[in-house]
C-alpha cells in the first residue's frame, strides 16, 4: 500500500519546523490544517465564535510546542485533533465559570439550507459527549479506537455514545435522519 502523500509532507515539514524553527515549513502545516481543524471546532460546538477563533489558535500555539516530542505513530491531522479536543474542554469549563450553564448556540460558517440546518442543530443540540463522538466517527472518519484515544474512552463507549446519538438526532429529525451511507473515511 502506498504511502499517503499528505502524511509524507506532513513528515517533512515538521521536520524541517523542528530541526530549522523553519517559519515556511510551520505556515504550510498551518495552511494545510486549520481549515479542517476549524470545522472540526464548529461541528464538535459549545462555543461562541470569537471562543473558536482562540480554540484555533491555542491548538496551534500547543502544537509548535510540542511538535518536538511528535513521533508519527498517527498522523498528524489525528494529533492536532487530539490537541483540539484539549483546547476545547478547556475552553468549555472556563465558559461555564463565567457564564454558569448558559452555553452559547453554536453557529457554524455556512451557506447550508432547510434539513442541512436542521441537522447541524439538531447535532449542536446533543450532549458533548455524543456529539463528540457522532462529529469524529461520521463527519471526520475517525475509527472508534481512533476516538477512544483521542477522548480517552473505551471503544465500547464509543460505540454507544455514537449509537445514542444517532438516536436522538433521528428523534429530533422526526425520523429525517436516516443511517449514515457516506463516511469520510480518509480524515489524514
Amino acid at each position: 500500500m502506498a504511502a499517503d502523500p499528505r502524511s509524507l509532507d506532513d513528515r517533512r515539514l515538521v521536520e524541517a519546523y523542528v530541526k530549522q524553527r523553519n517559519e515556511d515549513s510551520f505556515l504550510q502545516l498551518y495552511r494545510a490544517h486549520t481549515p479542517a481543524l476549524f470545522r472540526m471546532a464548529w461541528r464538535l460546538g459549545g462555543l461562541a465564535p470569537a471562543d473558536v477563533e482562540d480554540v484555533i489558535q491555542e491548538t496551534w500555539l500547543r502544537a509548535a510546542r510540542s511538535l518536538d516530542r511528535f513521533r508519527f505513530q498517527s498522523t498528524l491531522r489525528t494529533w492536532l485533533t487530539s490537541v483540539l479536543i484539549n483546547c476545547m474542554r478547556e475552553a468549555r469549563r472556563r465558559t461555564k465559570e463565567v457564564d454558569g450553564d448558559n452555553q452559547p448556540e453554536p453557529v457554524a460558517p455556512s451557506r447550508s439550507t432547510g434539513l442541512q440546518v436542521d441537522i447541524e442543530r439538531a447535532v449542536a443540540s446533543l450532549p458533548s459527549g455524543m456529539r463528540e463522538v457522532f462529529v469524529l466517527f461520521d463527519v471526520e472518519g475517525f475509527t472508534h479506537e481512533e476516538i477512544a484515544g483521542l477522548l480517552n474512552i473505551h471503544a465500547g463507549t464509543s460505540k454507544s455514545q455514537l449509537y445514542a446519538a444517532r438516536r436522538k438526532l433521528r428523534h429530533a429529525l422526526g425520523g429525517a435522519l436516516r443511517p449514515v451511507a457516506v463516511r469520510k473515511t480518509n480524515h489524514g
